[in-house]
């Protein structure tokens, strides 16, 4: 968290008059006490991550003011650690009252751990499979994903990583006696199922393991003869980043993936998580730069239409929804608000994930522009969602708003949501 700072507070004072604007004033754009925007510029009392964004916007500060604020995160490197496991083995346990874990190993550590004096039911294929088998089983895995994604929008992602995991093993199996057309294929909706969940991991909150998925589905997909997934992986590597309020890295990371040769969608969607980490920073200019090449890139429609889509299956309008999700962090909460209220109103009520994950955020900017009734009656209906996921992504969204929230202990609303919200702002666990 930010630290009582006298050279933000020096800084911030020293902008609101050259602005020609009293405490009063500054107060009633930030929906921020004048009491506590007083203790703030004399270095009494932190500035919330909100208050320096929200400042700088209404001081025009283009992420000055954000600058001089270093929050204390530790971040997950920029690439994932290099395959250390050698992948015969793959342990999972499951356990009737929910507590399963996975766990990769190579074939002289399982001995070692004990595993081979289990009972063990022999599984693995030893004769070729033939192109009708090969071809049927990746339709069906095909369907399968598309089903198990639209599975992911609406429970938790424990209930889905067994069958996930299950299933990459079996694709990754069967590529290797299928013949070479279908072991490409083979290997390539493998590494999509992997890629998902990476995802799905990391939502339980845990960021290595999600990274350590992601290489698996580099991995994956090389050995297929695709290279493009790796830099779909510097997209996902930058959502971890942005979610720990790392700007510089989120923007390093996202412009590596917008290399020529990739695929335009990879393109766009790197182009997204750019936008994403110069909002963070608090430059404007560069995030509408950003998000103008992504929705040109994005516009382009190449590749198998049967192909899993990369990123989100569940929105109509992502250069728009995430146009509304950085003017958020960039200090712009009514234009936010509008924005979301468009973008929402086109996303299917099926795609409850996505409905909590951009609610959320919407009612945040409605909190931070003040408009605490409407903040409240768009929270509510949303807490339900937010525990059917159980999201970490989502709840560090909660948390803010809960924050937002908590500056108005008298109001009614607020008080009848507190308990709960409080119950689902906690941090996830693994």
């Amino acid at each position: 968290m930010p630290q009582p700072s006298t050279a933000f507070g020096e800084e911030l004072r020293r902008r609101r008059l050259d602005a020609g604007l009293s405490l009063t004033a500054l107060s009633a754009a930030v929906h921020y006490s004048k009491a506590q925007l007083s203790k703030v510029e004399r270095g009494i009392k932190a500035p919330s991550r909100d208050l320096i964004r929200l400042c700088d916007a209404a001081l025009r500060a283009d992420g000055a003011l954000i600058a001089l604020v270093t929050a204390t995160t530790v971040g997950a490197p920029i690439e994932s650690a290099p395959g250390e496991i050698n992948e015969e083995e793959w342990t999972m346990q499951l356990s009737p009252d929910g507590e399963s874990w996975f766990r990769p190993m190579g074939r002289r550590q399982a001995v070692s751990a004990g595993a081979a004096s289990l009972m063990r039911l022999r599984m693995g294929a030893q004769g070729p499979v033939t192109p009708g088998a090969g071809a049927g089983m990746l339709e069906a895995s095909r369907s399968l994903f598309t089903h198990y994604r639209r599975l992911g929008q609406s429970v938790e992602p424990g209930f889905l990583l067994p069958g996930l995991i299950a299933q990459t093993h079996t694709l990754r199996e069967l590529s290797t006696h299928a013949d070479a057309s279908a072991r490409q294929a083979l290997l390539g909706l493998g590494s999509r199922y992997a890629e998902y969940v990476g995802w799905l991991v990391q939502e339980t909150g845990d960021e290595q393991s999600a990274l350590w998925w992601t290489q698996r589905a580099v991995d994956l997909a090389a050995a297929g003869g695709d290279r493009a997934l790796a830099g779909y992986a510097l997209v996902r590597r930058a959502l971890i980043t942005l979610y720990q309020d790392d700007a510089e890295q989120t923007v390093a990371l996202a412009q590596r993936a917008q290399s020529g040769t990739l695929p335009p969608r990879i393109r766009g969607l790197a182009a997204q998580r750019e936008a994403q980490g110069h909002a963070l920073a608090g430059d404007r200019d560069a995030c509408l730069r950003a998000l103008d090449r992504a929705r040109v890139l994005l516009s382009r429609q190449e590749g198998s239409p049967d192909a899993p889509v990369i990123g989100s299956m569940h929105l109509p309008d992502s250069v728009g929804m995430v146009t509304g999700w950085c003017l958020v962090d960039l200090g712009r909460p009514r234009d936010a608000a509008e924005e979301l209220d468009r973008q929402l109103s086109l996303v299917s009520r099926d795609a409850l994930r996505t409905q909590v994950r951009y609610g959320v955020r919407r009612a945040l900017a409605y909190a931070s522009d003040g408009e605490i009734d409407h903040a409240c009656a768009l929270t509510a209906p949303l807490l339900d969602g937010v525990a059917a996921v159980r999201s970490a992504t989502v709840t560090i969204d909660l948390r803010r708003l809960a924050r937002v929230l908590a500056r108005h202990p008298d109001h009614v609303l607020v008080r009848q949501l507190g308990p709960r919200l409080s119950t689902l702002s906690r941090p996830a666990t693994t």
